[in-house]
């Protein structure tokens, strides 16, 4: 696979994660400011768009969503 392939799977099962919790960009935007990250709907917006964030962001995503666990497959 190629470096876009992983960024579109992980911004697929990011965007997958908050669909199944029922997670707006801009709820999302709210529970990440409740954890101390500052991101705007936007930037969220742009950053699943492209594929491109760092595996903090994520993690800060997973943890504000309430996920526990990921799936690669």
């Amino acid at each position: 696979m190629s470096t876009t392939d992983w960024e579109n799977l992980i911004s697929n099962l990011l965007k997958a994660e908050l669909k199944m919790k029922g997670v707006t960009y801009a709820q999302l935007a709210e529970k990440l400011a409740a954890l101390g990250i500052q991101e705007k709907e936007a930037n969220i917006r742009n950053k699943l768009a492209r594929g491109r964030f760092s595996a903090v962001f994520l993690a800060q995503c997973l943890k504000a969503i309430g996920s526990q666990r990921l799936r690669l497959d």
